[in-house]
């Protein structure tokens, strides 16, 4: 009877990480018609291209060698044990651990589900880069700094933080962080800050005078399904990260973290789009929707502990400080065309200390030493890779190629074909 119950577990759990899973990949969709939407017609074919390959290049890296840095996991998914090859001492040994008749206690799932589960995330760090450096990165030159990213930086920082590996000169870290405001938000905009100090801003965007010309995006339909597309995979990337569903106890916390994920986004759109109708004197659509996503980072490092009123009041202080962060970026030229650094990096930071608001085991040292770990580590390791390529290949389009739009230069073909005149 135990024995059946353990499957029925390892069967439930590895399934619920399964479709997790598949709603984080999902999110690639998001933020692939999110930064399309986002950019002009002439950078569409080429956004997409990024958002694709990148997708691809972190399976691949995370496959060869990230994983392994990360979890010890092992080389090609070496070692990974299936309830299958379980014979009945090791299915024992397993239910002896647990704390609860009936095996309601350790989460057990096929080494297959789990990482499968952890590549998506990889993923998204990534796509988080792909926004910030818009419109003027050549695209091999953004392909070959996601090989080191996916394969190296961020298993290495994953490793120090989920993985529980000591880190060095400081040892293992005390740090909080339930689905990754830090380790994935905060990290992707790391890497993409240091892309776009190296990288320039886009020609025309900032005047002489100091001034800011406004370079509007070209679908906004397109950025708000993009929008509506990461929202629905966030309910798999905090959600999946409960790492099970059986029992009575984690079926409830799921249904918080969807809850409170939900009540969070919510909280960051009307925030930011109050605030921008404030300061603007209209309401900024793309204010808005990167409120909600402000507010899905907030609440990502901890969506299983709060209320949902103060879920919702993380989300909305994390949809103030993205529209503050968006204006201040632009104040000091640092041109990032859909808003990724202060989303994910800004408010990854807010929400990595709101953790300390409902979590009695976190502090507020052990948060903040977390968060300069993944912070120095990945901006400095990034910092060097982005200069390596920048010396050895170049990291950005001539002038010229710029201004025609890179669609043509570096896919050879228009994303609205169409619409443009014919020569």
């Amino acid at each position: 009877m135990e024995n059946q119950i353990f499957e029925l577990q390892y069967a439930m759990d590895t399934f619920y990480f399964l479709v997790c899973g598949a709603l984080v990949m999902w999110m690639a969709a998001g933020f692939a018609m999110l930064e399309a939407g986002l950019v002009r017609a002439k950078n569409t074919t080429e956004i997409l291209t990024k958002n694709v390959a990148l997708y691809a290049v972190a399976c691949t890296m995370y496959l060869i060698c990230g994983y392994q840095f990360m979890y010890d996991g092992g080389f090609f998914l070496s070692g990974v044990t299936t309830v299958a090859q379980m014979d009945e001492a090791a299915i024992a040994a397993v239910l002896a651990d647990s704390a609860e008749a009936g095996f309601d206690g350790d989460s057990v799932y096929s080494g297959a589900s789990d990482f499968f589960f952890q590549v998506v995330f990889v993923a998204t760090a990534m796509s988080i880069v792909s926004g910030a450096v818009a419109e003027r990165m050549k695209l091999w030159a953004f392909l070959a700094f996601a090989v080191v990213m996916t394969g190296v930086i961020y298993p290495i920082e994953g490793g120090w933080t989920w993985g529980g590996k000591p880190v060095p000169f400081i040892g293992e870290l005390s740090y909080s962080d339930y689905a990754g405001s830090g380790i994935v938000h905060l990290a992707g905009a790391a890497a993409a800050l240091a892309g776009v100090l190296l990288l320039g801003a886009r020609k025309g965007k900032y005047a002489a005078d100091g001034s800011v010309r406004a370079i509007p995006g070209a679908n906004m339909p397109l950025a708000t399904l993009g929008t509506f597309i990461l929202w629905m995979g966030w309910f798999g990337f905090n959600g999946g990260s409960t790492l099970k569903l059986g029992g009575i106890g984690v079926a409830n916390e799921v249904a918080n973290v969807f809850l409170n994920t939900n009540a969070a986004a919510a909280g960051g759109l009307i925030a930011a789009l109050l605030l921008s109708r404030l300061v603007f004197g209209k309401a900024d659509l793309t204010m808005a929707l990167n409120g909600a996503l402000a507010g899905l980072v907030a609440i990502t490092a901890e969506p299983a502990d709060p209320s949902p009123l103060l879920a919702m009041i993380i989300g909305a202080i994390g949809g103030a400080i993205v529209v503050g962060s968006i204006v201040a970026m632009d104040k000091i030229k640092i041109d990032d065309p859909v808003g990724a650094i202060s989303v994910h990096g800004v408010v990854g930071i807010w929400g990595i200390f709101a953790v300390l608001l409902s979590d009695p085991d976190a502090t507020f040292m052990g948060q903040l030493v977390g968060m300069l770990v993944i912070f120095v580590w990945v901006f400095g390791a990034s910092l060097i890779t982005w200069g390596i390529l920048k010396a050895v290949m170049g990291i950005r389009v001539t002038e010229e190629e710029e201004y025609e739009g890179v669609d043509m230069s570096e896919c050879g073909m228009e994303a609205y074909p169409e619409f443009v005149a014919q020569k």
